[in-house]
């Protein structure tokens, strides 16, 4: 169920309320009785990644965000090779 923020236009009470989406709104302040008004804040939901846009799922052109993940994978992989372990000396 989602959480509702309310705040008081008389005294500046502010608090939140679990509701389910058909119940009706708060309308009198718990505090001192006066009236209510819902608090509209920012989206709680983000879209970060690929994925979100047009063209991350298009193929087509050299330069896409298809084309250039590929080529950081391949990149990413080292030729030189691993130093050889010496015998510890005593």
């Amino acid at each position: 169920m989602p959480t509702y923020a309310y705040a008081c236009t008389s005294c500046g009470h502010a608090f939140d309320a679990v509701q389910s989406f058909s119940d009706d709104a708060l309308t009198t302040c718990p505090e001192c009785g006066g009236a209510l008004r819902k608090q509209y804040g920012s989206i709680g939901v983000t879209f970060n990644g690929s994925g979100f846009y047009r063209t991350d799922s298009r193929g087509g052109p050299a330069g896409t965000a298809k084309d250039s993940a590929s080529s950081k994978t391949e990149s990413s992989t080292s030729t030189t090779p691993a130093p050889a372990k010496t015998p510890a000396s005593s």
